[in-house]
């Protein structure tokens, strides 16, 4: 596994949409971005570096789920 974040349900992946990390529950919120890794705020999460990781636990960006407003 790569840890594309392009996987099945996420074409519907919105630039503001926040996404869940299935492993520890993190939040990835594009309004806020994530100051750890230096993603400025309005990156939405299709939009992360190929090498982001959660920054609670460090599972890949593919562990990620859209969350439900």
């Amino acid at each position: 596994m790569t840890g594309s974040p392009i996987a099945a349900g996420m074409s519907a992946v919105s630039s503001d949409t926040k996404l869940e990390c299935r492993i520890c529950w993190y939040v990835y919120d594009p309004a806020i971005g994530d100051p750890v890794e230096q993603i400025e705020p309005g990156t939405p999460f299709l939009e992360l570096p190929a090498h982001w990781r959660c920054p609670e636990c460090d599972a890949e960006s593919g562990g990620f789920l859209p969350m439900d407003d």
